[in-house]
């Protein structure tokens, strides 16, 4: 009878533990940095979206997180201003680089380390370029040691172009000073990582009809339609009138939802969940 009972109390215990782990993040004690470029591909404003969706969903919410809109590097273009998209879909929870680096860095800094400090792990989804992952992790290793960061600090990224137009020495000492994970490309089908780009706009409908984040895809929506090309790049997706969120790929891998296929399982997993 002793070991019946200790046996279910090591199933519980393992139960608890289980629950608290989406993929590879721990909502009790890990924290997530969305980065965004939004220049000059508006690819990141329907990333915005995408990543907003999740949060609505009730596994989300208990994650610690903040979003960063301006994480670009050397590349040309412009900066697509969207502080209307990100108060939507983050409230309060992101900075603004673009504006104020100084700023934004003072906001993620004390979250970061006190992370760390009690135990837990950072993950940045670098939809974006690593500038901005390298400023932070500069300031984070004035407190914390590297075999530290290299363990427990994740930078996850699934694009060559974004590799290629972030700051060499940047990009070089992300690699160097912590665990830098690179998945395949989220622009494409087939490759172990969900594909979230198509001309296919069937979704559209249905997506700007959604009573908790119709309002959010429309505003992402606007503002893809009114910049593609503009902004100094032409995404052919977007402009046939389909979907590109293919930087929720990286939070797909992270959080275990990397067996989805593509924006139509996206949307049946996520749109409308509790």
């Amino acid at each position: 009878m002793k070991h019946l009972v200790l046996f279910v109390v090591i199933v519980v215990l393992a139960q608890e533990v289980e629950a608290q782990k989406l993929g590879f993040f721990d909502l009790e004690t890990d924290f997530l940095i969305a980065n965004y470029d939004s220049k000059p591909d508006v690819d990141d404003l329907q990333s915005v979206a995408a990543f907003a969706t999740m949060l609505r969903d009730n596994r989300f919410s208990e994650l610690q997180y903040m979003a960063v809109a301006g994480a670009y590097g050397t590349q040309d273009g412009d900066f697509i201003e969207a502080d209307k998209l990100f108060d939507m879909a983050f409230g309060e929870r992101w900075v603004d680089a673009h504006s104020g680096k100084k700023e934004a860095l003072e906001r993620l800094l004390p979250q970061s380390l006190k992370i760390l400090n009690n135990g837990g792990e950072i993950w940045i989804a670098d939809a974006g370029q690593s500038d901005i992952s390298a400023d932070l992790l500069t300031l984070i290793r004035e407190e914390i040691p590297f075999s530290e960061t290299k363990a427990r600090v994740h930078l996850v990224q699934h694009s060559f172009w974004n590799e290629s137009v972030t700051t060499p020495e940047k990009f070089e000492y992300v690699r160097e000073q912590l665990n830098y994970i690179k998945i395949p490309d989220g622009n494409g089908e087939g490759n172990g990582t969900p594909g979230f780009r198509t001309e296919d706009g069937t979704w559209w409908e249905t997506v700007l009809a959604d009573e908790d984040v119709g309002a959010i895809w429309e505003e992402a929506k606007r503002l893809s339609d009114a910049y593609n090309i503009v902004a100094g790049y032409n995404n052919e997706a977007v402009g046939a009138g389909g979907f590109d969120f293919s930087d929720t790929s990286e939070l797909c891998w992270i959080f275990g939802f990397e067996q989805l296929v593509g924006v139509n399982d996206f949307f049946k997993e996520f749109l409308g969940s509790d």
